[in-house]
């Protein structure tokens, strides 16, 4: 991702004070971005990213090895997700709903951007960020 247009991102986010990146794999640059500018950000996966080559957990954020499916089915999804916002990068179909469920049960915001390609497969608010020069992205926002 060009910077530029990780910061457009990192600035929608910003609102937020307490955040969570799900699925963040071998990209934390918007969750170290949004960690620089004073937020509480964590970051998850299912697996731990600090095994994948070249991927370390930035400083200031904290990483969770969490299976956002399992926490969707779960009562009480638990503290972890007691946040501000969740959001998702490049975030696959099949976890759009697990993840507005979990946000649902926590009072977050949930905010994501698809592989590209994928229609969102909740209902959402579609917003730009960027511009013609820099690249832009659409990020859902779920309702």
């Amino acid at each position: 991702m060009n910077t530029a247009l990780r910061d457009a991102l990192t600035a929608r986010l910003a609102r937020y004070d307490s955040l969570v990146e799900v699925g963040v794999g071998r990209r934390p640059d918007v969750a170290a971005a949004l960690a620089a500018d004073g937020a509480s950000v964590t970051v998850t996966d299912v697996v731990d990213v600090t095994a994948l080559d070249g991927v370390e957990v930035p400083e200031g954020v904290r990483f969770v090895r969490d299976d956002v499916v399992a926490a969707s089915d779960a009562t009480d999804p638990g503290p972890l997700y007691a946040v501000d916002a969740i959001y998702a990068l490049n975030l696959p179909a099949e976890l759009h709903r697990p993840v507005r469920d979990v946000a649902r049960a926590t009072g977050a915001d949930f905010l994501f951007t698809t592989l590209g390609y994928e229609e969102p497969d909740v209902a959402v608010r579609r917003e730009t960020v960027g511009d013609v020069e820099i690249g832009r992205e659409t990020v859902y926002v779920a309702v």
